[in-house]
């Protein structure tokens, strides 16, 4: 006959440990029931006595028993693993990631993105390695590996062969003599509807704009100048862009140095502004033109100094026709050179230069990113 199944005798260590499990009766309830059980048979207590305690089946109470007796009290905590073994390795699991951010085209597939029914079809018919996964699975595998359903985004890359030349040429001046450095530079288009932006407003009822399905009075450029040293800004609102409009701006730029010192005007390379009627006004009136990179325009001091403009005067607007607008802008522009230091302006110009230094990836005058 064999002998009865019991636990081996405990420790005072492993004695006080379940008893306030057991007193306690917080916590796991598997955990809870497996203490009674070991304590119950350490105590002298038959498995059916147990049985009838827990309310549970003595083959099952056995087998609690025998695990002790093999591993300690590391048997209150069970690890399961419920389900089917594992299917997907980890090297399955790497190969998915890696074929879910590449591009399906290189992989010669008839689309430009993966959906999950897409993805899931080529893993399993791929001739690299076959993975069978479903599509919930999958989803899980991405979510794990932070990969999310994004979109996409551009970005253009200067190239001009001047570039580092242009740049330095643009920091160097700036930083020597800001006194004799403006920026001109085209704002716009400017059109007469209304303008989404942002107001204060009890909640649940935010200002109104009505919608406008009939836009009648074209567009508009604001021709802008800005004096580095005194941080300043001027300008003037026209019908478009041409050579003779930037050659005016340039010469009130000219004009606010009056004592007839060299100049330093940082512009773009649009082809208005680079014409040989203004280079050889340029020449003749000491005015040395600066001009930005080929999709650099960010260089320019005064790219910064538009925000504030489209934020203030712009966002939120519904001006009646251009006048209207034009007045505004000239309005804001006085209050804007009598506050240049206002925290506002400040702060729109940070998340101007913040935006503009997000397109390009860089800072200029630094090493270009990998």
């Amino acid at each position: 006959m064999a002998e009865p199944v019991r636990a081996r005798r405990l420790t005072d260590q492993e004695g006080q440990r379940l008893q306030k499990i057991v007193r306690r009766g917080t916590g796991s309830s598997v955990r809870l029931r497996r203490a009674m059980v070991i304590m119950a048979s350490a105590s002298g207590n038959t498995v059916p006595a147990i049985a009838r305690l827990v309310q549970g089946d003595e083959d099952a109470i056995r087998g609690v028993i025998h695990r002790f007796n093999e591993m300690g009290l590391a048997c209150l905590d069970p690890q399961w693993a419920g389900g089917r073994p594992r299917l997907v390795s980890l090297d399955d699991e790497a190969f998915i990631v890696a074929t879910a951010t590449t591009r399906p085209e290189t992989l010669d597939q008839p689309f430009t993105r993966w959906s999950l029914r897409k993805l899931a079809a080529y893993l399993i018919k791929n001739p690299q390695r076959v993975v069978r996964v479903g599509r919930e699975r999958l989803r899980q595998f991405l979510r794990k590996h932070q990969i999310t359903f994004q979109r996409t985004k551009t970005w253009k890359e200067s190239n001009d062969p001047d570039r580092d030349v242009k740049l330095a040429r643009i920091e160097h001046v700036t930083n020597s003599f800001p006194d004799r450095v403006f920026a001109f530079d085209e704002f716009g288009p400017l059109t007469i509807r209304p303008h989404l932006g942002a107001s204060w407003a009890r909640k649940g009822h935010p200002d109104r704009l009505p919608a406008n399905y009939h836009k009648l009075h074209g567009v508009r450029q604001f021709h802008g100048c800005y004096s580095v040293g005194k941080d300043t800004l001027w300008g003037v609102v026209r019908r478009k862009k041409s050579a003779a409009n930037t050659l005016t701006a340039l010469r009130s730029i000219r004009a606010a140095r009056p004592d007839g010192a060299p100049i330093y005007i940082v512009l773009d390379n649009l082809s208005a502004h680079r014409g040989a009627t203004i280079r050889a006004w340029a020449a003749r009136n000491k005015v040395e033109l600066c001009f930005t990179p080929t999709y650099s325009s960010w260089a320019n001091p005064i790219e910064a100094h538009f925000g504030p403009l489209r934020t203030f005067v712009i966002a939120g607007s519904n001006y009646p026709n251009h006048t209207v607008a034009t007045r505004a802008l000239h309005d804001h522009l006085r209050w804007r050179n009598a506050n240049a230091r206002h925290p506002d302006i400040l702060a729109a110009q940070r998340r101007e230069r913040t935006r503009i230094r997000s397109e390009r990836h860089q800072r200029w005058g630094h090493s270009r990113a990998a």
